[in-house]
């Protein structure tokens, strides 16, 4: 059972459920989707990102709110919720209203056809169509018009430069996206996202005994580099944080908002970053299954890998840290018992 159906039978719908009932419950399942990857993603990525750069800069980060101070970002979001939302002089209100909710939408939908666990008999995939890698691309790339709005509705400068900024480089970076994930489309043949997940479980090779799946990363490891590269860009980490690098365009599209569009808007950062992991892994890492595993542990392995590594990415280190990068990573990795 889908988690549409689980959720239409949840509403009391009947077998014949017509379109409007089955939008809602697609829609339902999407922002719950959205949700349960926003509070993996708000737990664990700021503070993996904390975490990592505070080893790295011989600091303590936290470590006081909860276990390992996991609970920090409660703290983090109450204090920008309890904050006054103020609306710059000049903004045009409908279009700067509208743009965190667009952000945050683009980033929900496009979990609908992310195969995840299957719990308690009920699969955790909104829908499986036959152009899903398609859909995976066109949902995510409303961000880029999500970012622009924002720029140009803030009535500010360097939030308009932000937003110029943030499309040009989703563009750019969306061919090299776009051509990778065709050559994955050529060799299964086929759009639907199961079917090229299926499609990696076969044996690639054996080597010493040991079966190698025919993950595309091993079958065409200059695609996957050069889509891990292009994907980082696109969701502007450093060091293609171009559109709100704080020393040229203070926060860029971001300038002009707070209290809880700015959660809206960091929430979908994360959200994206999260989305972008969950492609890469499905397009190249064999999705939410394989021999070694299975299941949920796949899938969150997976998603959350990609995810964490681009939350922390990029960093900029003094000459001193850099020249003993074997005591940096061990810091990095006796930070998370600290």
């Amino acid at each position: 059972m889908r988690l549409v159906e689980a959720i239409a039978e949840l509403l009391g719908f009947g077998p014949n459920v017509t379109i409007l009932e089955q939008l809602t419950a697609s829609l339902l399942g999407a922002i719950f989707i959205g949700i349960f990857c926003l509070i993996h993603m708000a737990i664990t990525g700021p503070w993996a990102k904390r975490k990592v750069n505070a080893a790295f800069a011989d600091r303590i980060a936290v470590n006081r709110v909860g276990p390992f101070g996991l609970f920090v970002i409660v703290a983090d979001i109450v204090r920008l919720i309890s904050k006054e939302l103020i609306i710059p002089d000049g903004v045009d209100r409908s279009a700067w209203d509208f743009a965190p909710i667009l952000l945050f939408f683009s980033a929900c939908v496009g979990f609908a056809v992310v195969p995840m666990e299957t719990v308690a008999g009920v699969t955790i995939q909104l829908a499986d169509p036959e152009t899903g890698v398609v859909f995976l691309f066109a949902i995510s790339s409303l961000a880029s018009l999500a970012l622009v709005i924002a720029g140009y509705s803030s009535n500010n400068k360097y939030s308009f430069l932000g937003g110029l900024r943030a499309v040009a480089q989703n563009i750019a970076y969306e061919i090299p996206l776009v051509v990778t994930a065709a050559s994955v489309v050529l060799f299964t043949g086929t759009l639907r996202v199961s079917e090229v997940v299926a499609f990696q479980s076969r044996t690639f090779t054996d080597v010493l005994g040991v079966h190698i799946p025919s993950w595309f990363a091993f079958v065409n490891p200059f695609a996957f580099a050069l889509f891990v590269a292009a994907n980082l860009a696109e969701i502007g980490r450093n060091p293609f944080d171009t559109p709100e690098a704080p020393q040229e365009v203070v926060a860029g599209y971001q300038t002009e908002y707070s209290s809880v569009y700015f959660v809206f808007l960091y929430g979908s950062e994360f959200l994206h970053i999260f989305l972008g992991g969950a492609i890469i892994a499905i397009l190249f890492l064999g999705g939410r299954t394989d021999r070694g595993c299975q299941g949920s542990f796949g899938s969150s392995s997976k998603y959350g890998a990609f995810s964490c590594s681009r939350s922390g990415h990029g960093r900029q280190y003094r000459a001193s840290e850099s020249t003993n990068s074997s005591k940096s990573a061990g810091k990095a990795c006796s930070s998370f018992l600290s």
